[in-house]
């Protein structure tokens, strides 16, 4: 990639100036400029260690930086999680190495832990003379102390975890608290830091780490290797895989919404989220994605998990923390002024006690791809799901705060009422493939009740679209446009070239239009939302439309649209939740795993509508 100079915005770089690494437990973003703002510890939900990210000054960071640094670019090691950032200053180019080091063997397929604790930091001069900072300055005050040639760090937040610091070169503790050193490198000269957390005494001898990066390589590499993939933007979506592989908490299957919390949908707005959970809407979106391209271990783990959250609490949650319970309640974290000072920072998550409809239809359309795959449903897991058809039988007429999780007063989401459709639809389905008791003739009733009366009463004969809630009897009050009306031929609610689909496809293109095939998600003027501010365009969005212009037959729009999208990938090919359409920036949480399941889910698409229209299929 072309070096490009570093340009921070009121002192913080651009979200699309970071890169992901991780190793299956949890993760850390590395920085264009050399550092690591933002390392949550010991796993992804867990208490941010640096964050740097949502508090230049407060925040903390992990740091290896050359003094006068002008330029640099980043590069994934190909088929990994292994990251490269080539930093030029002024007398030399200095090459940084990041990864979360994974054990000797380890097999990423497996659903056991595959890291060994620690982030593993190398650098090497290409050219030149460098002069290089190396700091450690954790968020939270911190009680440090050296400890043969290393530095051990007590921390209050999490006491239980044997933090260690070393460094090959020497380090000491300055007046704020930090540990931070100053070196000078040559040609060819090497620095390496390490941060454990592992508590393992024995990891602690210093091994190569030239060993630990290749055995690092060999194991994603072996991964990688697994993926089935021929279609468009073969590069991104491979890379689009590595990084659901890298929101995948391996142990569990669970797979984080995103790396981060509180990333602003837009600058100075409210609008920001802690998104490091598993919603249950997403595991059926990312399932299906998963297994179109080989990552059927990935795409069974993150099935079982949430089923088996579902049968150990004898229903569903809108989404789950890695422990399998609902996440913690939202609070506001006053003591970091949020990127680029767009506050609040929040942790745990609000939406979480909503009343959302779809979950009903999420969660068996997630048990109906377990049973499509060879998974067997349990007499209790039958029972479960046999309670929530009958939930969404009930409250489909029920206003909600949908799949936006809005925090203003609920209205009957036509995203929601078609899936509760499915709800009915996929048990249906599932007791017809598994032999299993229902009442059948009840629920197809029931299933074409929800479909005719979602088809008539979400259809604006004025505005000749479908739009984005139901209309009570007796009334012609319709909602505005929706960018989740895309979903509707995807959930087999109707077909894509359906006319009615068709105009409605092209209403919302009109409608919702950012600019350059960027759609917003709704608009706050004629959708209230409860929220103040504005944000940007959803990405996922876009690629719901490249899907329905591929349904439609129109492949060369799609092939068009689609090409733009992945193009908006950062130079390391990650995306974030939303664009801002006036400059092209990230917003909102980083990297999102929405995003990366609409570059996969599309692309196989428009692959398998080329095969359908050449008659190769």
């Amino acid at each position: 990639m072309p070096l490009r100079p570093l340009r921070p915005v009121d002192g913080y770089l651009p979200i699309e100036d970071h890169g992901l690494i991780g190793d299956g437990v949890t993760c850390a973003l590395v920085a264009r400029d050399g550092a690591i703002p933002w390392l949550c510890l010991p796993t992804f939900d867990g208490e941010p260690f640096v964050a740097g990210l949502l508090d230049a000054e407060r925040g903390g960071t992990f740091a290896i930086t050359p003094v006068g640094l002008r330029e640099a670019t980043q590069r994934y090691v190909p088929d990994t999680g292994v990251l490269v950032t080539e930093l030029h200053a002024a007398d030399g180019v200095l090459e940084l190495t990041d990864c979360l080091p994974l054990r000797s063997g380890a097999d990423l397929s497996e659903p056991v832990p595959a890291g060994r604790g620690e982030v593993l930091r190398t650098a090497r001069v290409l050219s030149g003379s460098v002069e290089v900072d190396v700091r450690l300055a954790p968020r939270d005050g911190v009680r440090v102390r050296s400890e043969l040639g290393a530095w051990r760090i007590q921390w209050p937040a999490r006491a239980d975890l044997d933090l260690l610091l070393w460094c090959s070169h020497p380090l000491t503790l300055t007046g704020d608290g930090a540990i931070a050193g100053r070196v000078r490198l040559g040609a060819g000269e090497r620095l390496t830091v390490t941060l454990q957390w592992s508590g393992q005494t024995q990891l602690r001898a210093r091994e190569d780490p030239q060993r630990l990066v290749d055995q690092t390589v060999a194991a994603w590499r072996g991964w990688s290797g697994r993926l089935t993939y021929g279609g468009p933007q073969a590069d991104l979506v491979r890379r689009s895989a590595l990084t659901l592989k890298l929101l995948d908490h391996v142990p569990t299957g669970a797979v984080m919404a995103a790396a981060t919390s509180s990333l602003p949908e837009g600058i100075g707005g409210e609008r920001n989220w802690d998104y490091r959970y598993t919603w249950v809407r997403d595991a059926a979106f990312t399932s299906y994605a998963l297994r179109r391209i080989g990552m059927d271990e990935e795409a069974h783990a993150f099935l079982a998990w949430t089923l088996r959250n579902v049968e150990r609490r004898g229903g569903v949650d809108i989404m789950y923390a890695l422990d399998g319970q609902p996440p913690a309640t939202e609070w506001l974290d006053a003591s970091l002024s949020g990127y680029r000072g767009s506050g609040p920072v929040r942790w745990g998550n609000g939406a979480a006690r909503q009343v959302q409809n779809d979950v009903y239809g999420e969660l068996v359309d997630v048990a109906y791809q377990w049973v499509r795959s060879g998974g067997a449903i349990t007499e209790p897991l039958w029972m479960a799901l046999r309670q929530l058809t009958e939930q969404a039988i009930t409250h489909w007429r029920t206003p909600d705060n949908g799949i936006w999780e809005i925090r203003d007063a609920g209205r009957p989401f036509t995203y929601s009422v078609a899936l509760c459709h499915v709800a009915v639809d996929r048990a249906l389905r599932i007791a017809a493939l598994q032999g299993l008791p229902h009442p059948r003739e009840r629920w197809q009733r029931e299933a074409d009740l929800i479909r005719t009366s979602l088809l008539d009463q979400a259809w604006d004969a004025d505005r000749g679209s479908f739009t984005e809630h139901l209309t009570s009897p007796g009334s012609d009050h319709h909602g505005g446009l929706d960018g989740s009306l895309l979903t509707l031929p995807l959930r087999r609610l109707i077909a894509p070239d359906d006319p009615r689909m068709v105009a409605t496809t092209e209403a919302v293109r009109r409608h919702l239009d950012a600019g350059d095939g960027l759609l917003y998600r709704y608009l706050h003027t004629e959708s209230p939302d409860g929220l103040k501010g504005t944000e940007g365009a959803f990405l996922l969005c876009s690629f719901w439309l490249v899907d329905n212009l591929a349904g439609q037959g129109r492949l060369e729009e799609a092939t068009d649209l689609y090409d733009s999208l992945c193009g908006r990938a950062n130079e390391v090919g990650l995306l974030a939740e939303e664009i801002d359409p006036s400059t092209g920036a990230f917003l909102g949480n980083f990297p999102q795993a929405f995003s990366h399941v609409g570059v996969i889910t599309s692309g196989w698409n428009l692959e398998r509508a080329r095969a359908a229209r050449e008659g190769t299929a």
